[in-house]
């Protein structure tokens, strides 16, 4: 079944939630049928204060962030913007963790934490000879389009969803004898990330199946 794709992207005061951490910037980027459909963008101020070390590499100073809207409208915000999508992030766990740590503050915490899709693990699978996988050298090394500064939301957001375009056109082209006429869909980005890519073709061909059985039980 196809569901339209959500790249999420924060910028933060610290590298976890656990250690203090909270959101400065999100972006989310829609993709669907390979296309990107939709953005969304916001600075949020959760009344963090931002270290210097942070400021010089996101350009996000304190200053900015007095007249940004309250991080719980903003995650209210983008909640509904990604409504029903599966998600995907570069360095997932990262995004992953306050996503779901700023949607708790916000009071607006989904009934099951999503899966989120990493192009981190993905890329270390499907490109091994590509000199590391973050984000700046993947990009340049698929030559994908320049979207601005690093370390700002929507610039990373819309240059992972370029990637993740990327991966899928590849994805299909490896696995087209599993695939056959089916798209490579959020929830095989899931099973792929999870095995070895040896094991890829057998994780499409039960993708395959399970995908054909549910469109089948749909139309009875």
């Amino acid at each position: 079944m196809k569901r339209t794709i959500a790249v999420i992207d924060f910028e933060t005061t610290g590298n976890s939630p656990q250690g203090g951490g909270r959101a400065t910037e999100i972006a989310a980027v829609l993709l669907r049928d390979g296309e990107i459909v939709g953005q969304y963008q916001s600075l949020m101020n959760t009344g963090a204060w931002i270290p210097p070390m942070i400021e010089r590499l996101t350009g996000i100073s304190n200053e900015m962030l007095e007249d940004a809207p309250d991080a719980a409208r903003v995650m209210r915000e983008v909640a509904e913007f990604t409504a029903d999508c599966g998600f995907v992030a570069h360095n997932a766990s990262f995004d992953r963790g306050f996503w779901l740590h700023e949607l708790d503050r916000a009071e607006v915490s989904p009934r099951v934490a999503p899966e989120f899709a990493c192009t981190v693990k993905l890329a270390r699978r499907l490109y091994p000879e590509s000199p590391n996988c973050k984000l700046g050298t993947l990009a340049r090394y698929h030559r994908l389009p320049d979207n601005g500064r690093a370390h700002r939301a929507l610039a990373d957001a819309m240059t992972t969803a370029q990637l993740v375009q990327r991966m899928q056109r590849d994805i299909g082209l490896e696995l087209v004898e599993f695939l056959g006429e089916l798209s490579v869909e959020h929830e095989l980005l899931l099973r792929l990330q999870a095995v070895a890519r040896p094991q890829w073709h057998k994780a499409a061909t039960g993708y395959a199946r399970d995908l054909r059985r549910h469109l089948q039980d749909s139309l009875v």
